[in-house]
């Protein structure tokens, strides 16, 4: 395990339980402490991943994935439940190592506690919360992404660059797509919160004139409530079937049985997830 730069706990969740002292990163970090961004109030964590051969084959560049709720997805010592994370680092260097995915470059981005609801939404609720997205994008886009693109040898491209998230960061990684698709060409889009604003994001999916080339996971558990978590993310299967996304091929739905709302829920589905969006490319 290599960490370089340095680490940081998100100080904003002051109540949450004290973090364990012990880490659980597999792999090969880098952290970037305190990234600025002249469109947000506050500055961030960003963890970088890379991949086993990234330090071997010098001339190889990489598709990347970024991702909300960075601290999160790899490490039990920073995760919001201590001990429970997502196990994105272990999951993906079993993938790489065994062949099942592209060699690949996962960015999580902090979040930083109570702006948290604010940059995950892109439209007010009736209380007047949230509606920030568009300054997180903006800070991904035109900030953080063109600094990955710099430090490390990535793939530029939309169909080698995806964003994902859950819960809220579902939702706004769904939301990029939507608007950002000459951005972003693979979604994950995990327990997304399709309820916010009287399914605000159904609307936005009916707005799109013409399909994007782009690659979406998306899925629920059954263990999630089904007024505000099952039916609404099935209503938006439908309504991204109707706008011309094919099931099994550039869209894969997956209702995950026995699963409730978590970090260890989203653990269990990361592998699919990853298998799907990057897949091995024949040569």
């Amino acid at each position: 395990m290599r960490i370089e730069e340095s680490r940081v706990q998100d100080s904003s969740q002051r109540l949450r339980p004290k973090p364990p002292a012990r880490h659980t990163l597999t792999g090969n970090f880098v952290v970037h402490k305190d990234f600025p961004s002249i469109y947000l109030e506050k500055d961030r964590t960003i963890i970088v991943y890379l991949p086993p051969d990234y330090e071997r084959n010098l001339r190889k560049r990489y598709p990347v994935l970024y991702m909300h709720d960075g601290q999160n997805l790899f490490d039990g010592a920073t995760s919001f439940i201590p001990g429970v994370e997502w196990r994105m680092d272990e999951t993906a260097e079993e993938l790489i190592s065994n062949g099942e995915i592209e060699p690949m470059i996962i960015v999580g981005i902090y979040n930083t506690g109570e702006s948290r609801l604010d940059e995950y939404t892109f439209i007010k609720d009736w209380r007047g919360r949230g509606g920030k997205a568009d300054d997180y994008a903006k800070m991904i886009i035109e900030e953080l992404k063109p600094f990955i693109d710099a430090k490390y040898r990535t793939l530029r491209t939309p169909e080698h660059t995806g964003v994902g998230g859950s819960s809220l960061g579902g939702l706004v990684s769904l939301y990029f797509g939507l608007r950002y698709n000459e951005v972003f060409g693979k979604l994950a889009i995990l327990s997304p919160s399709t309820w916010w604003a009287g399914k605000a994001i159904v609307k936005e999916v009916a707005k799109i004139k013409r399909k994007p080339n782009q690659k979406i996971w998306l899925d629920v558990g059954l263990k999630e409530d089904m007024h505000t978590m099952v039916s609404p993310t099935r209503l938006l299967k439908y309504s991204l079937i109707a706008k011309g996304w094919e099931l099994d091929e550039d869209l894969l739905y997956f209702e995950a049985p026995n699963s409730g709302h978590s970090e260890s829920d989203w653990a269990k589905r990361v592998g699919p997830m990853l298998r799907f969006l990057f897949p091995v490319q024949m040569k």
